[in-house]
């Protein structure tokens, strides 16, 4: 039986129905976990699309470098489709950057 701690007893053992319901949230986290790194993945390319947007302006000329950055991060979800690709897009140094080169600005 596993612990789990009790804001009045402290650390305890589980009951059955506890252990059943951990078990199911525990299955549920797992099943929609590529949906939410996907979720995740979007949130951060938008983030990157909206801190270059002033370059669309008209009074700013975008190189095609920016141009094709821009459009490579548009074109995630279709050019990386599975958990590793999401795991890979996600990864991280040690000091917390993304180290993937799609995220890199040009």
């Amino acid at each position: 039986m596993t612990k789990t701690y009790d804001n009045i007893v402290g650390l305890r053992d589980r009951t059955p129905a506890e252990e059943e319901q951990y078990a199911k949230d525990q299955k549920e986290y797992q099943d929609n976990i590529v949906p939410k790194k996907l979720a995740y993945i979007k949130e951060l390319r938008l983030q990157k699309l909206m801190e270059t947007d002033y370059y669309a302006l008209q009074d700013v000329t975008m190189s095609n470098e920016m141009k094709t950055w821009r459009q490579s991060l548009r074109d995630i979800p279709a050019n990386h489709t599975d958990e590793t690709a999401y795991d890979a897009l996600l990864a991280r140094d040690s000091d917390g950057n993304l180290t993937h080169s799609v995220w890199s600005k040009p």
